[in-house]
């Protein structure tokens, strides 16, 4: 892609590069190794990650295509909670990725399936996410559908563009939301600051998130949340703008807990996150859909898992709970 330097002050082309929004340039040291490697020329000719931009620069991006990466079988448990002749339901665990990504090419829910199925699954033959018809994010547990045909694969594309189907998720957040249940509706883009991150900002994609809080532990929540969208990080980042961030994640919110609970509680909580929970509190516990072949009505639950339920229970021992009213 070309793009002309338009601007009259100075920029670094680096800092210049990881402000736009490109998808493909996520992360401001993927830029500078494209510039080092002489993928980003300015004006025909390679430069240096500090070149100062000049107006009128002419700033050529080639980003090479992407190694292929070939998933292998592997024997890993899978918990699944639903099957028939065309899709399955896997509850997934935290801490396990959906698919092999540059760097972590086992262990991943890919491989687990592949020896599960074989070539019973969709694009199984050429394709590094063969059946996986959504995703969540490695430490976010819960239910997933792999396909097990294209057919069935292009069916599920369908009904999640259409929002067609129905998913529910709880979450332990730090913070209580000021309504008790609501609407959240904010836009969602890739954030300038940091390639690897979502934010809330108006030239994003839009985004609906409905929830109801159902428990409160004085600065702690429990809360049922309908996933209106699907974009990427959505719940975490919805919840950390509105000052309510999952308990655990580190990637948002993290650095507000010390303003949103008691300095001896956010001891308390920063030691048990990090010895016991050891991950963002969120899980995918129910899916509502219409069958894609027989159109009956499915709907697919999966209880909190262990490590949440643990952490429940901690907050009960030194904290007030409280049931939500309608």
């Amino acid at each position: 892609m070309k793009i002309i330097y338009n601007l009259n002050e100075p920029n670094r082309i680096d800092k210049y590069i990881s402000k736009l929004d490109i998808p493909d340039l996520y992360s401001r040291s993927l830029i500078e190794k494209l510039i080092k490697d002489g993928h980003i020329k300015v004006n025909d000719r390679p430069v240096k990650k500090n070149y100062q931009l000049k107006f009128s620069d002419n700033i050529e991006i080639n980003i090479p295509e992407p190694q292929q990466l070939k998933a292998e079988a592997e024997k890993i448990p899978l918990d699944i909670v639903y099957e028939d002749e065309y899709f399955a339901v896997i509850n997934k665990q935290a801490g396990v990725t959906v698919h092999p990504t540059p760097g972590n090419y086992s262990g991943t829910i890919v491989n687990a399936i592949l020896y599960h199925f074989g070539d019973n699954l969709a694009n199984a033959a050429d394709d590094i996410r063969p059946g996986i018809v959504h995703r969540l994010d490695k430490d976010t547990s819960g239910l997933l559908i792999i396909a097990k045909n294209d057919k069935i694969l292009h069916m599920f594309n369908k009904i999640f563009a259409e929002r067609k189907i129905n998913k529910y998720y709880k979450a332990i957040t730090a913070g209580i939301p000021k309504e008790p249940e609501g609407v959240i509706s904010l836009n969602i883009g890739r954030s300038s600051k940091d390639r690897t991150k979502m934010t809330v900002r108006k030239s994003g994609r839009h985004a609906l998130t409905e929830y109801k809080t159902e428990k409160t532990y004085n600065y702690f929540s429990l809360v049922d949340i309908h996933l209106k969208t699907g974009r990427t990080h959505q719940i975490r980042v919805h919840f950390n703008y509105i000052n309510c961030p999952i308990l655990g994640d580190d990637s948002y919110g993290s650095n507000k807990l010390k303003n949103l609970i008691p300095l001896n509680i956010y001891k308390k909580a920063s030691f048990y996150i990090q010895r016991h929970l050891q991950r963002q509190a969120l899980h995918a516990y129910k899916l509502e859909f219409i069958h894609p072949v027989t159109e009956k009505e499915i709907t697919l639950q999966t209880p909190l898992p262990a490590d949440m339920q643990k952490c429940l229970q901690w907050l009960q021992t030194f904290l007030i709970e409280s049931e939500v009213n309608d």
